[in-house]
């Protein structure tokens, strides 16, 4: 089993950066963060491969939203700026156990954190 513990959630500004960390207990995985605002499906936001070598956004976040990782520490960090009122939500990390392309949809990951809230004033 693997513990996913996330930080640095809380109230940011429209246009405002906030940074995201989520620790693990142990191992190397492909990791994941995703978010869900109420009453809205689980959402992708990136993901990063084992090596912190490849990485894959959504859309909607590319240029502004930075995954990276210190396999040194177990942490995994998502830099967020320019932000939305529209992406207050639930921030959630995410290890997926399996190799290869970098999964983009919440099936193919195998621990979740309890999440981070951030929320974005206008």
């Amino acid at each position: 089993q693997v513990q996913l513990v996330e930080s640095g959630g809380g109230l940011a500004q429209a246009g405002g950066s906030a940074r995201l960390s989520c620790a693990a207990s142990r191992g190397t995985f492909s990791m994941g963060w995703f978010r869900q605002a109420p009453g809205k499906e689980r959402e992708f936001v990136a993901a990063i491969s084992r090596s912190g070598g490849t990485t894959a956004y959504a859309d909607s976040v590319k240029g502004r939203f930075t995954i990276s990782r210190d396999n040194a520490k177990n942490q995994l960090y998502l830099q967020m700026n320019s932000l939305k009122p529209e992406e207050t939500a639930a921030y959630y990390c995410a290890a997926d156990r399996s190799i290869g392309v970098l999964g983009t949809t919440p099936e193919e990951y195998d621990y979740w954190g309890q999440g981070t809230q951030v929320t974005v004033s206008s």
